[in-house]
């Protein structure tokens, strides 16, 4: 069996976009007519030039070759091009395309990813939602008020979920790590106090900032919401510099959580070793598909870490997350998104039922795509999938972020 043929879709998500502004799906198609689908988490550059980028390592080291030679594959990719370093932009071209290759040799031998990669460990996986506003809510004061939050955690923790994630504490800007305004850290410890007393003992609170805070600011931040016992701090600085997380890990008691935009297990290997986190967070379309991931769950085991992928992109992404999970024993939770757009797109496969999400059963990543339905939804905007601000942290006027990515007028 041989690699024949690419084919790769850009679909934009409806309004009001949870999930990104685009996702990035690729399909590839042995030449025995199997088709293994992936999907490539967002990088930093356009999806226009994503798909060269995806195309020219399909071309290189993918064509022609034997699905199931998922390390010989990473290794090309990784090192062929004088590289032999991280890097997201290939790596999360190669993400994508690994998927395929595990869906493609899955339905080959009618079996899921997990049971050929160590088996079955986990029947069910413990799943988490972001805060969304309910439908009822102004989606614009949602972001800042906690009372919104509360509600909406409630309803979430009422359907099942036993974890909610929120981040109140903006913005998120280019600038760096930045010391928070009094007014955030106010309003962070509001939002935790308020869902906090809405869902009780029922439910974990997950805290995130992607990376905003220097890390005197982020200690600032971290141990102002300890009262309220927070099963993760997320991302409290930014993400290249383990030595400054690792400052604040051992300032404060909440466990730290990051890996979004980590990719490699010579990444999260260092986050280990240095003690920056005990919570890793892969994002599998960028981090080196599955078989790299689980590598990277058998060296947490090592640090006694776990792994709760992160996912904030498509369905075929949240498959690959669930196929790891299901095979490794340190999965702690798997991020979820519950939008009939998702689900839609893989003809509803599977679905969060009272938090849990139940091992696949079907061959490769489980799911049948609705490939038309992605067709039908192109992207057409000049954003990236997810940015930062320019402007600098207001500390007189206070922020307000707008979470998720809505797509906005013009784009």
């Amino acid at each position: 069996m041989r690699l024949q043929d690419l084919d790769i879709i850009v679909t934009a998500p409806p309004a009001p976009g949870w999930g990104g502004r685009y996702w990035i799906f690729v399909k590839v198609t042995s030449d025995t007519g199997i088709v293994g689908w992936g999907e490539c988490y967002a990088s930093s550059v356009s999806p226009e030039a994503m798909t060269h980028v995806i195309r020219d390592l399909f071309e290189r080291y993918f064509f022609g070759e034997n699905p199931e030679n998922i390390e010989r594959l990473f290794r090309r990719s990784y090192s062929s091009g004088f590289t032999q370093r991280p890097d997201l932009t290939v790596m999360g071209a190669f993400s994508g395309l690994e998927m395929a290759c595990w869906d493609i040799v899955g339905k080959d031998r009618d079996r899921p990813i997990y049971a050929l990669i160590g088996g079955k460990m986990n029947d069910r996986l413990r799943a988490y939602t972001y805060l969304y506003p309910l439908p009822h809510q102004d989606i614009n004061a949602f972001w800042s008020s906690p009372e919104m939050a509360a509600e909406a955690a409630t309803v979430a923790v009422d359907k099942g979920y036993t974890a909610v994630k929120f981040d109140p504490a903006g913005p998120y800007t280019m600038r760096g790590g930045h010391m928070p305004s009094m007014n955030d850290i106010t309003k962070s410890v509001a939002f935790c106090k308020a869902i906090r007393e809405a869902v009780g003992d029922r439910a974990d609170l997950l805290f995130g900032t992607h990376g905003q805070f220097s890390t005197a600011g982020a200690i600032r931040m971290g141990t102002a919401l300890e009262p309220y016992s927070p099963l993760w701090f997320e991302e409290p600085t930014p993400p290249d510099n383990y030595g400054e997380m690792a400052k604040v890990a051992r300032a404060v008691t909440t466990p730290i959580a990051t890996g979004e935009r980590l990719t490699t297990k010579a990444e999260f290997a260092e986050v280990l070793r240095q003690g920056a986190a005990t919570i890793l967070q892969p994002a599998l379309g960028r981090a080196g598909g599955i078989w790299e991931m689980k590598k990277v769950a058998a060296i947490a085991e090592v640090y006694n870490a776990q792994i709760a992928p992160h996912f904030y992109a498509g369905p075929i992404e949240w498959a690959a997350n669930i196929q790891l999970g299901v095979s490794i024993p340190n999965c702690l939770l798997v991020e979820s998104i519950e939008t009939d757009f998702h689900y839609g797109l893989i003809k509803h496969s599977f679905k969060v039922e009272d938090g849990y999400i139940e091992a696949p059963t079907e061959a490769g990543l489980g799911i049948e795509v609705d490939e038309d339905l992605a067709r039908a939804h192109p992207f057409t905007g000049k954003g990236l999938h997810l940015e930062m601000q320019d402007a600098p942290c207001d500390y007189a006027g206070g922020n307000n972020f707008v979470g998720g990515a809505p797509p906005v007028t013009g784009e």
